[in-house]
């Protein structure tokens, strides 16, 4: 019988796989929380964390709210577009299906999550790290169904990992007393009680494949606009600060440990601290305007928490630290990513057309305010 040219295409790429094995690219997979998604939250129905409305992600695409909890690029978007991997989808978009995962990896950030369970529970619906390795546990599912186990191994031992939590831990469990935990622990068994958590979790994300993987670090927290509101002075926060330095100090200690002790870890930690407190501090040094309250704010109305399509925008984005009362500008976000590549040394991974394609423009096309 002769084969059909569709026949013999399908034949002759069977054969090549059995022989040279499935041709994976390097993808990345990130665990992180607001800061890192890229729209989650927006697919639970029941999360008061969302970013859904106008004027998020006015500076990215077609400038409707996509689920990034800002105007423009997240960190990782930067980051991972000049390394030239691929932009991951959200986990719960309707597209990300094993074709997809194995072109693009998967985001598993949630706005509210934690490293904790219990960690933004009064957002109702978000997924914490746990979580988040429970969903990446299935879609190692998925793709060893789709290319086998030995093709399924390769594939996420060669892929990059982000872990970028623990903001949250403090503002939305430890330093609300809402939460026990503000009341069962002291700074120091509270840090002990995070450390051993985040162990357990980069540990088990091992066992599962993950090889190259980088730690965020947690910046000036106490200098969000929300911290400084709920201050008297309507300066930073000095007691959540150390919080931050104190969980970087830790966490920066436990990556090096993990990356010595288990087999063929590459494990870094991506301190971006001291940078973001002097942008902070001294913004005109940066090229910004303003570092201590959000580009997108509702009037004199503080803290609005989120950005609505009520708020008014700054008339110049790219002069703002911060978007909203608690997430960077896509401008600040650039700069944290350029200094996270030069401090770890992050080079071009797979030659692609993943440039940074969508800037902060300097004027807002719409509602401007102060």
């Amino acid at each position: 019988m002769k084969l059909t040219v569709l026949s013999l295409v399908i034949y002759t790429t069977i054969i090549a796989i059995l022989i040279n094995g499935y041709n994976c690219k390097i993808v990345q997979f990130i665990f992180g929380d607001s800061l890192s998604d890229v729209g989650n939250n927006n697919k639970l129905s029941k999360s008061l964390a969302r970013a859904s409305l106008p004027w998020y992600g006015i500076d990215f695409g077609n400038g409707m709210p996509n689920g990034r909890f800002t105007n423009g690029r997240t960190v990782a978007d930067i980051i991972g577009d000049k390394m030239g991997l691929p932009r991951p989808p959200a986990f719960l978009d309707p597209s990300a299906n094993e074709e997809v995962i194995l072109e693009n990896g998967v985001n598993y950030a949630s706005g509210g999550g934690g490293i904790l369970n219990e960690t933004g529970s009064y957002f109702v619906q978000r997924f914490c790290l746990y979580k988040q390795i429970e969903l990446f546990q299935g879609t190692q599912y998925l793709i060893r169904a789709k290319i086998g186990n030995k093709e399924a191994g390769k594939f996420f031992q060669e892929a990059r990992y982000v872990v970028a939590l623990g903001s949250n831990d403090f503002i939305n469990n430890y330093l609300m007393p809402v939460y026990s935990d503000s009341w069962n622990y002291s700074d120091e068994t509270f840090l002990k009680y995070l450390m051993q958590t985040l162990r357990e979790q980069l540990t088990l994300l091992h066992s599962l494949g993950a090889r190259k993987l980088m730690v965020f670090g947690l910046g000036p927290m106490g200098c969000i606009p929300l911290q400084r509101v709920l201050s008297s002075s309507g300066g930073c926060q000095e007691k959540t600060n150390k919080l931050a330095q104190m969980f970087n100090t830790q966490t920066s200690k436990l990556v090096i440990e993990l990356s010595t002790s288990l087999p063929n870890a590459e494990y870094k930690f991506g301190d971006a601290y001291d940078v973001v407190n002097d942008v902070i501090t001294n913004p005109n040094d940066y090229g910004f305007s303003n570092s201590d309250s959000p580009c997108c704010s509702f009037g004199k109305i503080r803290p609005a928490l989120t950005c609505i399509p009520a708020s008014t925008l700054c008339k110049d984005r790219s002069k703002y630290v911060f978007w909203d009362e608690y997430h960077p500008s896509d401008a600040a976000n650039e700069l944290i990513a350029n200094e996270m590549i030069k401090k770890l040394g992050f080079k071009t991974i797979n030659q692609t057309d993943n440039a940074a394609p969508f800037p902060a423009p300097a004027v807002a096309p719409l509602s401007e305010g102060n």
